[in-house]
């Protein structure tokens, strides 16, 4: 079960851990004052003297700070500008683009995150028909419709 706190309040308490080893403390001192078991100092002792320790934690990103900058100004430009019929973007269409600018395949819901990081939003465009005549719309509203409603 992963301890309580963020990655960097974690962080914190185990470099305050092996602080505590450098200056000569047994593991389970550190343990009890930090509120960890016996193991997981030793753990942390292990950790820092190993090469993989250094890595950062998770996968690293498929795109650079770099192009997801060229990314949202290509988004930017439009939908027209990548030759769609409407402007607007969908997932599908976004990681269309990536993979024909920077060669990375995404899926639509990964496609999501990197738009959420890069600070848009989901906006939907409103439908309405070509044909659409808001002047009869507006007269069936008042004449038409209160007749129908007085019958039913």
């Amino acid at each position: 079960m992963r301890a309580k706190g963020t990655s960097d309040q974690l962080a914190v308490r185990r470099q305050h851990g092996l602080k505590l080893l450098r200056a000569g403390k047994s593991t389970a001192q550190i343990a009890e004052q930090l509120g960890v078991t016996a193991r997981t100092v030793r753990r942390w002792r292990q950790d820092a003297q190993s090469p993989k320790s250094r890595r950062p934690l998770g996968r690293p990103p498929r795109l650079t700070a770099h192009q997801l900058q060229h990314l949202e100004q290509d988004l930017k430009r439009g939908a027209y500008a990548h030759g769609y019929a409407e402007d607007y973007w969908t997932l599908d269409r976004i990681a269309h683009v990536i993979w024909q600018q920077f060669g990375v395949r995404y899926h639509p819901s990964a496609v999501w995150h990197i738009l959420r990081r890069l600070g848009w939003s989901c906006q939907r465009p409103q439908r309405r028909p070509f044909g659409r005549d808001d002047h009869a719309v507006a007269h069936w509203r008042r004449y038409v419709w209160p007749q129908i409603k007085k019958v039913a």
